[in-house]
């Protein structure tokens, strides 16, 4: 994978678990749709995401460009 598009991947999908995990988007939503009750397991979920997200931007910016 490119690096630019790794880093695409890492920023967005940062972005995307940081607004889930800091605003009520998900709770809202899941409470819409009739699925509160998964209210409780979203940190299970969501913190390791934004935490694999994070780590691969900062791999994509460390990368260092290869040889050609």
């Amino acid at each position: 994978m490119k690096k630019s598009k790794l880093l695409w991947v890492g920023i967005i999908g940062s972005a995307v678990a940081a607004l889930c995990c800091f605003t009520p988007v998900l709770v809202v939503l899941l409470g819409v749709v009739g699925l509160s009750a998964l209210v409780g397991y979203l940190d299970y979920v969501l913190f390791p995401a934004l935490a694999i997200f994070i780590i691969i931007t900062i791999y994509a910016l460390l990368k260092k460009p290869a040889n050609k």
